[in-house]
């Protein structure tokens, strides 16, 4: 009998797309064998794309220490990330005895040229949130599976490509969100799913209010260990300065998370955590809102940082359900006829498990095993498993596409000034024409 080599198991369990991970009780296992699907005996190789302060303190610990993959190359512009990325992951292989390490790490300034490696299996793509959809859609056509860090996309025309690119190519896809790890999210989710508040009548959501102003910044020498220009792409031509990039050869908080030109702030840097949270619980995250409107305030039109300072915005769903979304202390909490249930975090300190519930009984309801269960697992190993079962990750692109999308229906709204109306199944604004220009061009200014 002729065996199967790594190459043909992994792409064949890719094209096995299985239902969504909601599960009554079902293992990994028993999901594969069901399908045919033999279990796998080799490893994933992967390659790094962005190996910032993100990638080196979660990313790299989460796929090196798994027994299943090996990392085997990594991508930067910055060379000192990228050799500072390169040291922890020969580090931590070399304390582990029970890793199978691979022979070599090798690095590369042009993700293309780690792309066009055909021994690549799968990448993790943790870049500036301006490179996110295009360097997804090269590595899926490429013929990799992808997880991508979120917030995964600008505008939802991009998620829209995401979702269509994943489906042609059958690459597997996972928004690199470590939220429905949390064991608060993921009680929350399983006891809302199963009906234990009974009837929801409303919902909060809070991200920090931690986005601030800046002042008119000088144009600096580029860092010599920055290629500038392959780091702005798709951006544009702009000088540098220290705080549109990232601190030179630090670890700090990056400029770019608060400029329009990069990313949307915290609107979608937390939303896609607190918002996905709750979207989830609802059973909303492959949906849509009917209705966005909102107010914030951007700093005034000098500051070089320009992202939303504080927010609060207001949706409702066809089933007549309305969700706030606003700044202040970062939590959700979902409040039905059978009481609330909140799950809060310090984001100071990281996540939490800080899940409330309005009564003792309702934190201790059981879960039957003919209800609705979700795997607990963190998002690396969700990710690994899915490539080798060929199931669906509990996070993939039309997830992704719908919450981060949602986020930004909310920017649109308070950028325009004016209540939208969404058609959730041609995904377009009705009556909205302000709305309709931001649907393939993100917000780039705060005026």
């Amino acid at each position: 009998m002729k065996t199967e080599s790594r190459r043909t198991f992994l792409r064949r369990a890719a094209v096995v797309l299985a239902t969504p991970w909601i599960v009554p009780s079902h293992t990994i296992t028993q999901n594969a064998l069901a399908q045919g699907v033999p279990l796998p005996n080799d490893v994933l190789r992967m390659g790094l794309i962005g190996t910032g302060r993100q990638c080196l303190a979660h990313n790299i610990p989460g796929f090196v220490r798994n027994r299943r993959n090996q990392v085997v190359a990594l991508c930067d512009v910055d060379s000192w990330r990228l050799e500072e990325a390169k040291k922890k992951v020969l580090e931590l292989y070399a304390q582990s005895v029970s890793l199978k390490k691979p022979q070599s790490v090798d690095t590369y300034v042009e993700y293309k040229e780690l792309l066009d490696r055909s021994d690549i299996d799968a990448v993790l793509i943790s870049t500036p949130d301006h490179w996110h959809t295009i360097q997804a859609v090269d590595a899926m056509r490429a013929g990799k599976h992808v997880s991508l860090e979120k917030p995964i996309i600008r505008t939802i025309a991009e998620g829209q490509e995401l979702v269509k690119v994943s489906a042609e190519t059958k690459r597997i896809f996972r928004v690199d969100s470590e939220f429905r790890s949390g064991k608060g999210a993921h009680r929350a989710a399983e006891l809302i799913r199963n009906g234990r508040l009974g009837k929801v009548r409303s919902v909060l959501v809070c991200v920090p209010e931690s986005d601030i102003p800046c002042p008119p910044q000088p144009d600096m020498p580029v860092p010599k260990e920055l290629d500038y220009d392959r780091w702005l792409g798709p951006a544009g031509k702009a000088p540098y300065t220290v705080n549109r990039v990232h601190p030179p050869q630090n670890w700090g908080r990056p400029g770019w998370m608060r400029c329009l030109d990069y990313c949307d702030g915290m609107v979608t840097n937390w939303g896609t955590h607190l918002i996905n949270g709750a979207l989830w619980a609802l059973g909303f995250d492959r949906t849509w809102p009917v209705e966005i409107e909102g107010t914030g305030t951007y700093p005034e039109p000098e500051s070089f940082w320009n992202v939303l300072l504080k927010f609060e915005i207001k949706y409702r769903y066809a089933d007549g359900v309305e969700l706030v979304y606003k700044t202040g202390t970062p939590y959700y909490r979902v409040e039905g006829e059978n009481g609330w249930i909140e799950v809060a975090f310090d984001w100071q300190q990281g996540f939490t498990d800080g899940l409330k519930t309005s009564t003792e009984a309702l934190r201790n309801e059981q879960i039957g095993d003919d209800e609705i269960r979700f795997p607990f697992r963190t998002e690396k190993e969700d990710f690994i498993d899915a490539i080798f079962t060929g199931g669906e990750t509990l996070e993939p692109a039309i997830v992704g596409h719908c919450v981060t999308s949602t986020c930004l229906l909310g920017h649109i709204a308070v950028r325009t000034g004016e209540k939208l109306r969404w058609d959730p199944e041609k995904e377009q604004f009705l009556g909205n024409p302000e709305g309709a220009k931001y649907l393939d061009k993100p917000i780039t200014t705060s005026r």
